[in-house]
């Protein structure tokens, strides 16, 4: 925070937990102390409603009594402010756990904040405020009301949003919570905008095609931590036509993805010699709520092993996709400067990379590709000084 700019460097959480976890908990607790039971809807909301009421007054008082009227027996208990730390205690720690992953995120160590705002009611428990205090070795900032302070933020985060005058000197510079990428060969996803990037943002890369005379490139836009497309969340799909045929790898079209102050994504594709281009717009939040995002997060990280042996394989995959088909094609093209005997082993080279490549062995790709690379070197350098004949051909020296 500086000069009237906010920037949100790292955010997570867990929207699944709250203080209404706290109260649940703690009316069970009650319940089965005092050998009740609440066997009815009417029942289970009045026991909410007193736990709740227990809690909030524990907050400041050491004991308070937890009064339940119960359609058998009314429940009177006097409970203590540490039997209610007691059940919330792992709440708290789940909460303590989501704030560790967000200093992770940010690249910082607790010592590192200079202070910790509180928002939420279930903040003003003594135990939250202590449990805090000690994760960040001082205590945190109280004296901002936690149930209005998030209602007030997001009023002044709309006026600036607005453009209205009043709010000019103030800017949030927000983040991106999951990466935004792009499909790739072999169902691959490159990541261009990271998670936690900050808003507004554009970031460009290049592609180019993969097959002889392709004329279109579709794009599959997606949102996620994890390697593969399958895996992440599909946003949008459009094509790029008119991409002027020409071999693989030699097309450029360069993708650009920008997020604007509101989060609203555009992505366009723009091949560069032609000028043709093709555009979406899509806001990357929309229908995905907090525990989506933190689920998300937990899967890659639970998975990232098993992702990075499985992008390596793929991309082994599509590296022998893309050689095969380019011998093919230089072989219908030029295959009547190889002896028999060269062509054959060509061949040969190419069956057992096929053959290897669909038992989805890595380390055997990567050696029939060696294989493969070698059998075919001196057919290429015979095909470059054919090039060069004909491009020189009926050309004078002075020229050239």
């Amino acid at each position: 925070m500086a000069r009237g700019v906010f920037e949100v460097i790292a955010t997570g959480g867990d929207s699944a937990l709250g203080g209404d976890d706290i109260d649940a908990a703690f009316a069970a607790w009650a319940l089965e102390r005092g050998a009740a039971k609440a066997t009815n809807p009417h029942e289970r909301r009045a026991a909410a409603v007193a736990s709740r009421a227990a809690k909030e007054a524990l907050s400041s008082a050491s004991q308070v009594d937890f009064v339940l009227a119960l359609d058998v027996a009314p429940l009177a208990l006097l409970v203590e402010r540490a039997e209610l730390e007691a059940v919330a205690k792992p709440f708290v720690d789940r909460t303590l756990a989501a704030v560790r992953r967000v200093l992770r995120d940010a690249r910082v160590k607790a010592s590192e904040i200079d202070g910790v705002v509180m928002v939420g009611g279930s903040t003003r428990m003594p135990l939250v405020q202590r449990a805090v205090g000690e994760l960040f070795g001082r205590p945190p900032l109280v004296d901002l009301d936690p149930d209005e302070v998030v209602a007030l933020g997001a009023a002044i985060q709309a006026e600036a949003l607005s453009g209205n005058a009043a709010a000019a000197d103030v800017l949030l510079l927000d983040v991106i919570p999951l990466s935004l990428g792009l499909e790739t060969m072999g169902g691959l996803v490159e990541r261009i905008i990271p998670r936690n990037s900050p808003i507004p943002t554009a970031r460009a890369q290049a592609f180019t095609t993969f097959q002889d005379g392709q004329t279109a490139m579709s794009i599959h836009v997606v949102q996620g931590e994890r390697d593969l497309v399958s895996d992440c969340r599909s946003l949008a799909r459009f094509e790029l036509r008119g991409i002027p045929p020409m071999v693989a790898g030699a097309a450029r079209i360069r993708v650009t993805f920008t997020v604007d102050a509101d989060g609203l994504l555009g992505v366009s594709a723009r091949e560069e010699k032609s000028g043709v281009e093709a555009s979406v717009s899509v806001k990357p939040s929309y229908g995905l709520s907090d525990e989506e995002v933190a689920r998300m997060l937990r899967d890659s990280f639970g998975a990232a092993e098993a992702d990075m042996a499985e992008r390596s394989l793929r991309e082994a995959q599509v590296d022998a996709d893309r050689l095969l088909a380019a011998t093919a094609s230089a072989l219908d093209a030029d295959g009547d400067l190889l002896s028999a005997e060269e062509r054959s082993g060509i061949d040969a080279a190419m069956a057992d990379l096929r053959g290897v490549r669909a038992r989805a062995d890595r380390g055997a790709i990567d050696a029939a590709l060696k294989i493969l690379a070698a059998a075919t070197e001196n057919f290429a350098a015979e095909r470059m000084n054919r090039g060069i004949r004909r491009a020189l051909t009926g050309r004078r020296v002075e020229d050239v």
